[in-house]
């Protein structure tokens, strides 16, 4: 079931709850003194409702930000290796063709290893920083006879210090997400939200059931669009490894 399928799924169960729950309220609970609660409920409902939306909107954002941030990162550190290796190719022969395995090595292990375990949101190992530390030490090693090939190894190490960097972002945005504290603010904000409106009175039924309705389904939606947001390599966001397969392409 994809995620669009169980987005629906969840909108739809919501309002339609919300609107069962609002029809029984209506027909079997008092109507005496309803409509004189609109006012005092309503000022309640702007102050409740006002803070939640903020809250919503500022977790969304932060997580919108977060599955950009690890798209970047994802990409700085491809460029990076290539970089490196287009640095360690004008060293010797023999140096950039190992670099340019380990490098072309650590991008397949990025894509086949380390990916589906960022998806799963799983904790993992993988040969990612030892193949990294290797290239390193055949940088270090080449011989550097004059100032302009010492500059090409200056610049091979400054890009692999950018790859080691974007790697550790990487893999730290697959680690953020919402904290329980957070969530459960949220979660107890829409109840009340939603809650909220039980109270209102009106003189046609099937418009208050239909307003109750279309609240949840729109809290709900927000909630699932947070919960989908919270891993950048899977969920709805489901960030790929293209950066790293057109590395792959340009090793050859």
């Amino acid at each position: 079931m994809n995620v669009y399928t169980t987005g629906l799924l969840w909108v739809g169960g919501a309002a339609v709850f919300a609107a069962v729950i609002a029809y029984l309220i209506r027909k079997y609970g008092p109507d005496e003194g309803r409509s004189a609660n609109n006012e005092a409920a309503g000022q309640v409902f702007t102050i409740v409702g006002g803070l939640h939306a903020v809250l919503v909107a500022f977790v969304l954002i932060a997580l919108f930000d977060a599955v950009g941030a690890a798209g970047q990162s994802a990409y700085k550190e491809a460029d990076g290796l290539v970089a490196a290796t287009w640095a360690a190719d004008a060293l010797s022969a023999e140096t950039g063709e190992e670099v340019r395995q380990l490098s072309r090595a650590y991008a397949i292990t990025v894509i086949n290893d380390e990916w589906p375990e960022l998806a799963a949101g799983r904790d993992f190992e993988s040969e990612g920083w030892n193949q990294l530390d290797r290239i390193r030490r055949v940088v270090a090693a080449a011989p550097a006879g004059d100032e302009w090939l010492m500059d090409r190894k200056k610049e091979a190490a400054s890009q692999l210090w950018q790859v080691f960097q974007a790697r550790q972002e990487r893999l730290d945005a697959a680690g953020g997400g919402v904290s329980a504290v957070v969530w459960f603010v949220l979660v107890m904000g829409s109840v009340l939200s939603i809650g909220l409106p039980l109270l209102f009175g009106g003189p046609l039924m099937r418009t208050h059931v239909l307003i109750v309705a279309t609240l949840a389904a729109t809290i709900t939606l927000l909630l699932y669009a947070t919960y989908q947001l919270q891993n950048p390599y899977g969920g709805g966001a489901e960030l790929a490894p293209d950066a790293f397969r057109l590395a792959v392409e340009r090793f050859g």
